[in-house]
Formats: structure tokens, sequence, C-alpha cells
């Protein structure tokens, strides 16, 4: 379910310089703006400008698109649960030793203890392993993929290949490149330093492998809110794979130092309806 972030909305008619016709607070489902600045939509005369309020719900994991990271989510709440009842047990044991003056000079050993400190915390790490290594396992678990894309990281963009497709008029297959768009020319309604101008587009509810390589020094292809990172290394190829559950736009970047503009090379997922990738695809040959 996408976490629901509260939003204002001002309306206006016509007299986008007045001050608002009235102001209305809704909870809109999607994800904050990156910027401080509201987002502005023009339709039919009106202009609604939209402003992001931060809350405390977006200081954690992004919303979950895939089974991998849904099962990674789960696991670090489990881990943090478990750091909450330790960090708060240690603190009552130096508190209460601190604040009494009960000091025992002839308590040498105490077995009992021994066997508690020492089964409690092996207990715990058990618990800990067990779900740690049956994630690793479904993370390089291979399925057969619907749909494979070659992505190829630059200094400093990326490049995709849709191996699956073949023009037989053009004689080629459908690859671009994907760059950042510039401040000076991006709208008010896209994400600064996120967008780009050319989209990978996929389909929801396939499975997707992508094989991932570099051109010239080490990068990292990462979308959290798909749980796949994945380094992108020169004559070799690394592949990773995911299921994307919900339509959307999913945002990612670069997570190697790779040189002057290493932050400046984002990537961005649009996940789509089957007949609407396909319609994209035969638009894409024209």
């Amino acid at each position: 379910m996408a976490r629901k972030i509260p939003v204002k909305i001002w309306i206006i008619k016509h007299k986008p310089n007045k001050d608002p016709k009235f102001h209305k607070e809704l909870i809109l489902d999607g994800e904050g703006s990156s910027t401080n600045e509201p987002l502005t939509i023009f339709s039919k005369g009106w202009t609604f400008k939209i402003e992001v309020i931060i809350n405390w719900g977006q200081f954690g994991l992004q919303d979950a698109n895939s089974p991998i990271i849904e099962e990674l989510i789960f696991l670090h709440d489990f881990i943090n649960l478990i750091l909450i009842f330790i960090i708060s047990f240690v603190r009552y044991i130096i508190i209460s030793i601190l604040s009494n003056k009960f000091i025992n000079i002839n308590l040498l050993e105490s077995q009992i203890i021994e066997c508690i400190w020492t089964i409690i915390p092996a207990i715990i790490l058990i618990q800990i392993a067990i779900p740690s290594l049956l994630l690793l396992y479904i993370l390089d678990e291979s399925i057969d993929s619907s749909l494979t894309i070659k992505v190829l990281g630059h200094q400093w963009y990326w490049s995709y290949e849709y191996t699956d497709f073949w023009s037989v008029r053009k004689n080629s297959q459908i690859e671009f490149d994907s760059y950042i768009i510039p401040s000076n020319e991006i709208d008010s309604i896209i994400f600064r330093l996120l967008d780009v101008d050319n989209r990978t587009v996929i389909p929801y509810n396939v499975h997707i492998r992508m094989l991932i390589s570099s051109a010239d020094v080490l990068h990292a292809w990462t979308v959290p809110s798909l749980g796949v990172k994945a380094d992108a290394i020169p004559g070799r190829l690394n592949q990773v794979k995911f299921i994307g559950q919900r339509p959307g736009i999913f945002f990612g970047q670069c997570s190697e130092i790779c040189g002057a503009n290493h932050s400046f090379m984002p990537i961005v997922i649009e996940i789509i309806n089957m007949n609407y990738f396909l319609n994209w695809i035969t638009c894409i040959y024209e």
C-alpha cells in the first residue's frame, strides 16, 4: 500500500499572481517533491500549486514495489526491533548498577548467569541469520525472465538496450542514452536532479532481468524502491532480477563514486501496463 503524504493545494482561477481563492488540505498518494518549491499544474484555466509537507514517515525506506524489497524491509524492521530491546535492557542494567550501592565483593562466578548471557545472544543471532540467509538465496535465485534489458554505464549517463526486440525494417534493436535533465530546462512538475530525458519503460507483473556493465569506470545501477543494486564493472556482466508490482515512476542513482559528475547520472524506471508497453515499443520503431 502506498504511503499517504499530506499536501497543501492552492487553487487559483485565471489569476496566478493574486491570493489563492481558497485553501484546502488533501491526502494524496505518491512520493514527495525533492525541492522546496510548490509543484504547479495547469489544467483548463486553473492553476494547481502543490506543496509537499515533509513528515516523519518519509525518513524511512521507500515504499516497496517488488517482493525482494518487501522482504528486506521486513528484515530491517525485525532487526531494529531486536536492537531496541537490547539497548533498552542494557540501559536498564547500567542505570540500576549506577543507582544502587549494593556491592558483593565475594561474588567470583555464577554459572547460571554465564549460561544465560551466552544462550540468549546465540538465539538472537540465529533468529537474524536464518532470514538473512534466505534473502541471500532469493536475491541470487535464477528465474526465467520475460524481458531482458542491457544497461551500460558511462561517464556520466546510462545506455539501455532492449535486446528482446528487433526491427527488421531498421535492422536494429531498441537502444537509447539516458541523460539527466539540466536544471535550466526542467519544468515545475518534474524532479530536479532526478529526472532524465529518456526513461526506462517496463511492464508491471513481469519478470525483468537487467544485464549491467560499464564502458569506462565503476558504476552502480541502483533503484531503492525495487530493491536492486548491482555494480557496473568494465569487462564484466552482472545481472539483477525483479518484478514491478504496480505502475508508477521510480527513481534511482549511481551508487558508486565514478568521477566529477557522479551525482548527476540518475535512473528513472517507468512501470506501465503491458498493452501500453507494447504500444511504446511500436512507437519507438516507427
